[in-house]
């Protein structure tokens, strides 16, 4: 089986315990205005483009029979209304000017990557990983994956936003080690308001997990101006304290990377004002939370 995935990143040490290999999968139900990764929003290819690698060789515009692609005095011109998104342009575009977000690989082919640094996870605890995007949201590929990793004895883990069906959280959970669970919002109105969706489904999966004794990391944006409140901190608390089976709690503050990748897509990023909030911001929220919490709150 094939799935849709954008990154594959090895050595990672943030996306559970050891070193890890995590594979990104395109496509997400939610629409968060501080997305670091708004490649994985759509669960289709897109194309990537930075005018700034372009040498002005001309040669996407020999291969584009919709002419999306021009050059004057400004430089290269795009003209994304009239892509048809075949990616020809890409595939001549020698460097790296025009992308391909999203490349088709199999379930084996993943796991047989992740697979090469078996060494690296036995002297570490590691394993692979799982996130996008939503990774549920291509769910036969990720079961695949995460079966085909488990009958390897890899450990996994699956960072997930919560909002998909029960049916499959509760397939997901057969395979998952460790769930890296996001909390973006704890009131449901401002959830749907900054995320496109509320949250009564996502809490209700969590609390579901723990239910059935699944080990749980909370993983927290905290994006300043919209989620930096006493009030959402004490709700993070009390969802913490309801918890039998969490094992940390992350906070992870913003960044503005998606800006920038934003960018290269020809989308809009609502937040592209914002800053890195300073170290000892972040060192605030954290006492914050550890005094609400009753496990360790660190920074992803």
């Amino acid at each position: 089986m094939e799935g849709l995935v954008f990154n594959l990143q090895k050595f990672c040490v943030n996306d559970g315990p050891g070193i890890r290999t995590t594979v990104f999968l395109k496509g997400c139900p939610l629409n968060c205005l501080w997305c670091h990764n708004p490649e994985s929003k759509s669960s289709k290819r897109e194309l990537m483009f930075n005018p700034r690698l372009c040498t002005l060789c001309g040669k996407c515009a020999y291969s584009c029979k919709n002419k999306c692609h021009s050059f004057s005095e400004k430089g290269h011109i795009l003209k994304r209304d009239n892509c048809s998104v075949c990616f020809q342009c890409a595939e001549r575009c020698l460097t790296g000017a025009l992308e391909i977000s999203g490349e088709y690989r199999s379930a084996e082919e993943v796991v047989a990557e992740a697979e090469k640094d078996r060494v690296f996870y036995e002297n570490s605890g590691g394993g692979i990983t799982l996130s996008g995007g939503e990774p549920l949201y291509q769910f036969d590929f990720a079961i695949e994956i995460l079966s085909l990793a488990k009958n390897k004895g890899l450990h996994t883990c699956i960072e997930t936003c919560g909002f998909v069906k029960r049916e499959r959280i509760k397939a997901a959970a057969e395979l998952v080690d460790i769930f890296l669970y996001d909390i973006k919002l704890c009131d449901s109105e401002e959830h749907k308001k900054y995320t496109g969706v509320d949250n009564a489904l996502i809490l209700d999966n969590l609390h579901y997990l723990d239910s059935v004794g699944k080990s749980i990391v909370l993983r927290c944006p905290v994006i300043p101006g919209i989620n930096d409140t006493k009030e959402h901190f004490e709700g993070i608390g009390e969802i913490a304290r309801s918890l039998k089976n969490l094992l940390e709690v992350h906070v992870e503050p913003y960044h503005p990377l998606g800006a920038g990748k934003a960018k290269l897509l020809g989308k809009e990023y609502p937040l592209e004002e914002l800053s890195f909030p300073e170290n000892s911001t972040v060192e605030g929220w954290i006492s914050q939370l550890q005094a609400l919490c009753p496990v360790k709150v660190k920074k992803a």
